[in-house]
């Protein structure tokens, strides 16, 4: 069994990683620019960044081959000054799991920062700390719970995804072929057997996941 499908564990492993890590960092600066900052075009942003949850996979991965494809300017920009290419690579799967797991990460954490008390933050800062002290020693470490949540949710999401994945990294056994990815061909080319291996392995994985969310949750709730 394991033979069968450590490829594609390890690909899936690695894309959710690198995409859960990146938004991480996005995901907690734009949830915290949300939730502490009033600026012109904040709901349509929000709007925006939301996006992503509701549109489905294969449209969020139209736009992805639009904007980084061969002819895409984004495409283009980074094939000329970069020599990179996104499209049916590793790399590509991760920019579609980041594209659609983004909220994932952002809506929780910008909640997160909401909960917090100003009055803590401010107290903070007539104690002489700047702001980026404010952040990592009193914001950070009072909402990094429902960041967590977040975090461990976009992590699982990322390992199933599917039809955004598919558009831009293709099916490329060992290279860009993901777990859902393997789950689909292997379904094609009827054999049922290693489909049902890898299906339970990903709902394996979710289980655990959400279990860990259901906790962070109950402990967030008692705290």
């Amino acid at each position: 069994m394991l033979q069968d499908v450590l490829p594609a564990l390890l690909l899936s492993l690695k894309v959710s990683f690198w995409a859960s890590g990146l938004n991480l960092l996005l995901g907690v600066a734009c949830g915290w620019l949300l939730a502490r900052r009033r600026f012109f075009g904040r709901d349509l942003l929000d709007v925006l960044l939301t996006l992503p949850m509701v549109l489905p996979p294969t449209v969020l991965g139209y736009y992805l081959l639009v904007l980084f494809g061969r002819n895409g300017a984004l495409g283009q920009w980074l094939r000329e000054y970069f020599g990179l290419s996104l499209i049916f690579t590793w790399q590509g799967a991760v920019l579609a799991a980041m594209a659609v797991t983004f909220p994932l990460i952002c809506k929780p954490a910008r909640a997160a920062f909401e909960e917090v008390n100003p009055q803590l933050e401010q107290a903070a800062r007539v104690l002489g700390l700047p702001e980026w002290a404010v952040f990592l020693r009193v914001t950070l470490p009072l909402a990094w719970r429902g960041i967590l949540a977040g975090l461990l949710l976009a992590f699982a999401r990322a390992l199933g995804e599917f039809g955004a994945t598919l558009m831009i990294a293709g099916s490329i056994p060992n290279q860009t072929q993901t777990l859902s990815i393997a789950v689909y061909e292997a379904v094609q080319a009827g054999d049922d057997a290693l489909a049902g291996k890898l299906v339970l392995l990903i709902s394996a994985v979710c289980v655990v996941v959400l279990w860990s969310v259901n906790r962070l949750g109950g402990a967030r709730g008692r705290a």
